[in-house]
């Protein structure tokens, strides 16, 4: 088991802000696995510099995914994850295109994601949409 917290940054035009992870190369939300003695709230922020270069100043959780989120890793291992989705409220900074975890980044509107897009983005941004027009926290 792994936990962990992705992050929904979005500018003022609305253009959510995905970064290509270095790992893959696939395009995704910032996201990361939670730290020893970490909270998932501090994990998301953190997840959110590391990656950007943004400090996330006020977040909101809208959904936590558990369930189907098996995932294989690179020595065969099996594992389950669970991830605590936020919109990111405000930041502060200035965009890294390139950090130690990824290799670019940038903001797209919904409609122009990329072709190598992470298959956790569209749903995530699905709940947020429920989310925001006064639907509950997603657990799933």
């Amino acid at each position: 088991m792994t936990i962990g917290a992705r992050a929904v940054i979005r500018d003022d035009g609305g253009r959510v802000l995905l970064i290509r992870r270095n790992d893959n190369g696939r395009w995704a939300l910032p996201a990361g696995t939670m730290e020893l003695g970490q909270t998932l709230r501090d994990c998301a922020i953190r997840e959110v510099y590391e990656e950007t270069g943004l400090s996330a100043t006020a977040v909101t959780p809208f959904a936590l995914y558990s369930g189907e989120q098996l995932h294989t890793n690179v020595f065969g291992a099996t594992y389950q994850h669970v991830s605590l989705a936020v919109r990111v409220d405000s930041w502060t900074g200035d965009l890294l295109r390139e950090t130690d975890e990824t290799l670019d980044a940038a903001f797209y509107p919904p409609g122009e994601f990329p072709e190598d897009l992470s298959g956790a983005v569209r749903p995530t941004l699905a709940d947020l949409a429920r989310f925001e027009s006064g639907d509950p926290f997603t657990l799933a």
